[in-house]
């Protein structure tokens, strides 16, 4: 199985699950006892169902806990000899820690014959356990390999969307800089060379290296430069306030997000006010999450009618779903007077 291409050249999430986490143990039990019961409906006698379901109970809940303490030691190994070769060894470990667990059952019941009874032979037994055994993992494997296909697409599917979203907003920066340099080349062409240099420091920043995450630090440094653009333009109408003291700079968070929520602070909240007003971007730690907060005050009877608000909040958090999944939010509280986004996610340094 090809795995997922990928920009920095590694491939995407693990595709056989935790076998170590108490969650998979837990699933792994109850499909055993699932297995168990079926097995035992399909050949028991009539009048002996709980006893029967008691003898294969301990035995395959056995085979399940030993299987999986098994592959929990064996799957980062496993992994590193690629995902094919991985469900290979793991089929194979499996079918062959069911015949031993087989034959340490049959030895079992030679010496205590009255109290484990297997009507069978020896090698019949055998035979039997290889055979549904081989059948169960095999469906199991197969499951965990569409399984894994199904995550390799959505892997797939999120860089694809990511990459058109940052296209929805750079295009839309772009313009609005291009415009303040624009009137800023005549009444003040000193500060509209600042602009530019500006301008292409952030662009060096963020079409030099194609990347869905990047450093807080670096993120705030890009939406700083956005700042001093619009500040050329505005003037004494924008003030801007940074209290991310309390931030890990090295915490990774998804790349083109504070910069857009402080354009659409200003777009739809300053520019409106004819005395302008002030950002203010809020950032704190909280346990395993960190909180990021951009607040605007808004116009009340004023509103843009191109619905870049409503577009940019959609992006962000369509962002945050696919990097993050259920762990982080995206929420927006707005009042008559004021509009606050709040970035709540989970707090990683590693590299994306």
């Amino acid at each position: 199985m090809a795995s997922a291409p990928e920009g920095n050249g590694k491939q995407p999430a693990a595709y056989l699950p935790d076998f170590c986490a108490a969650g998979t143990v837990l699933i792994v039990l109850l499909f055993a006892e699932l297995v168990a019961i079926v097995l035992t409906l399909a050949s028991f006698a009539p009048g002996a169902f709980l006893t029967e379901l008691s003898k294969m109970s301990m035995y395959v809940l056995w085979l399940a806990l030993l299987g999986t303490g098994l592959l929990c030691q064996i799957r980062p190994w496993a992994e590193k000899q690629g995902n094919t070769q991985a469900f290979v060894i793991c089929f194979v470990v499996l079918v062959i820690t069911c015949l031993l667990l087989a034959e340490v059952t049959w030895q079992i019941n030679t010496i205590y014959a009255e109290a484990i009874i297997i009507n069978d032979s020896h090698g019949g037994f055998l035979l039997r356990t290889f055979a549904t055994s081989s059948i169960i993992i095999a469906l199991a494997m197969r499951y965990l390999y569409i399984s894994s296909e199904w995550r390799r697409s959505i892997v797939l599917e999120a860089q694809a969307r990511i990459g058109a979203l940052q296209a929805l907003i750079r295009p839309h920066f772009l313009f609005n800089s291009m415009n303040t340099i624009a009137s800023l080349t005549r009444s003040n062409p000193k500060q509209a060379e600042e602009a530019v240099e500006d301008l292409a420091d952030l662009l060096r920043a963020n079409l030099g290296v194609q990347k869905d995450r990047t450093s807080l630090k670096e993120e705030l440094e890009v939406a700083a430069i956005y700042q001093r653009i619009e500040k050329l333009r505005l003037g004494d109408r924008l003030k801007v306030r940074w209290n991310v003291a309390e931030l890990p700079m090295r915490a990774r968070i998804p790349s083109l997000t504070i910069q857009p929520l402080l354009e659409n602070a200003i777009y739809h909240g300053i520019e409106l006010l004819p005395e302008g007003g002030e950002v203010v971007v809020t950032g704190k730690r909280k346990g395993d999450n960190l909180e990021i907060e951009v607040r605007n005050p808004i116009a009340r009877d004023k509103t843009r009618r191109t619905g870049g608000n409503q577009m940019a909040f959609s992006n962000i958090r369509q962002r945050y779903e696919l990097a993050y999944g259920s762990k982080a939010t995206v929420d927006v509280v707005e009042t008559d007077h004021e509009y606050r986004v709040i970035l709540v996610f989970p707090y990683d340094e590693s590299a994306a």
